[in-house]
């Protein structure tokens, strides 16, 4: 593992925290699926800021276009995991009879999913 996928892992480790932290709490308001896609985005830019100082050293001002291509990334990082967390969350585990912390469990496995392709497409593609 190199040093850059490491920091990758911790600085998104730390956004999927937000990530789900954030969700946990949505979902009191509102539906999980709308949670998990609302605290996503909000994990995102806690993710893009962290990323661009933490893990590529990225020394040049934002810009759009950077952002941009980061969104992107993350639009269909957005896509994997609210299909694995739905998938998990409304099929999977009631089908295997599991209840408790259903909505934990599934959310957790979608937020990790993404994680290799993620890397690298921000690696070669968002801060290249």
């Amino acid at each position: 593992m190199t040093r850059e996928f490491v920091n990758f892992i911790f600085t998104g480790g730390f956004a999927a925290f937000i990530n789900l932290v954030t969700r946990f709490y949505l979902n009191k308001i509102i539906s999980f699926e709308i949670s998990v896609v609302i605290s996503y985005f909000l994990g995102m830019i806690v993710a893009y800021l962290l990323t661009r100082v933490f893990v590529f050293s990225v020394e040049e001002p934002m810009d759009r276009n950077e952002f941009f291509r980061f969104f992107q990334v993350n639009l269909i990082s957005a896509f994997i995991v609210w299909i694995v967390s739905v998938f998990l969350y409304n099929f999977f585990f009631p089908l295997i009879k599991i209840v408790e912390y259903s909505g934990e469990m599934s959310h957790f496995i979608g937020v990790i999913t993404p994680i290799v392709f993620s890397f690298y497409a921000h690696k070669f593609y968002t801060f290249k």
